[in-house]
């Protein structure tokens, strides 16, 4: 498939409509191609707050101007008849709610943009930390979050030989507070990462590993860990840390609190 035709389909992906054959074709697609999977990302983001929304019964008042708006319309084209009055109330009904649904998100959308928006951005980090949280949702969204499921750290870091042009320095190997579920390779902005997914209870944890050369890495407000520097940030209900240690980036996102995250940095990248 080309990029063209994946956007196509990245609503019914989001959504979980397309069959397994389809699936597995975009899927493959979108780990290869940065810009298809941000735009995955997206998608899926916009998909999970929708399906949030609450639907809500048109009220009464609203369905009747439109019945009168349809039967107004029908007499002026001269088209005849509108359905019997209690199946054309069902109709509306039908219509009216998702149309309240989608007024509702779209408010929804401007609120977040206009409260979300104004804030500043410290040393360019704000789009820095939205493209961590983005691939995180991509991880979450996914039906197959990992290529390469866990044995223990000394079963996934061979793995990725060959397929990154670096060696992701990881020697955790998960434990019971951390399950290390898998990895797999991912993409951060221009270039490849290591992706290692691990679980806190219910929540998903995505680990990047990247090389950090070039990219606008988080500077400000740094908290220590030990002998790590860690940038904090949250956006969108998510935490994310973000360090650098001995030549490789590491960002690590998720809907836990942030001591968690802080236990968890503590052992990827131990004393």
């Amino acid at each position: 498939m080309d990029c063209r035709t994946i956007r196509e389909r990245l609503v019914d992906y989001a959504g979980g409509r397309l069959e397994a054959s389809q699936r597995v074709a975009v899927t493959r697609h979108i780990e290869g191609c940065p810009a298809c999977g941000h735009a995955a990302a997206v998608e899926a983001e916009l998909t999970f707050a929708l399906q949030r929304v609450p639907r809500y019964r048109a009220p009464e008042v609203l369905q009747r101007r439109l019945q009168a708006l349809l039967a107004t319309t029908s007499a002026t084209s001269g088209e005849v008849v509108l359905a019997p009055p209690r199946r054309r109330a069902s109709q509306l009904a039908n219509w009216t709610t998702p149309f309240v649904s989608a007024c509702a998100a779209a408010v929804l959308v401007l609120v977040v943009v206009r409260t979300t928006a104004p804030r500043p951005a410290r040393n360019g980090s704000a789009d820095f930390l939205a493209e961590a949280v983005n691939d995180h949702l991509r991880v979450v969204s996914s039906s197959h979050p990992v290529e390469i499921e866990s044995g223990g750290i000394h079963q996934v870091k061979p793995w990725f030989t060959g397929r990154l042009e670096f060696g992701p320095r990881v020697a955790f190997s998960g434990d019971g507070d951390f399950p290390l579920v898998g990895g797999s390779v991912g993409y951060f902005r221009d270039r490849k990462a290591a992706v290692f997914v691990f679980t806190r209870r219910l929540h998903t944890i995505t680990l990047l590993v990247l090389p950090p050369d070039g990219l606008a890495w988080p500077t400000d407000g740094l908290t220590q860990l030990g002998r790590l520097s860690v940038a904090e940030e949250e956006s969108r209900g998510f935490s994310a840390l973000f360090w650098r240690d001995r030549g490789l980036g590491y960002a690590l996102v998720s809907d836990v609190s942030k001591s968690d995250l802080e236990m968890l940095a503590s052992r990827i990248n131990p004393e």
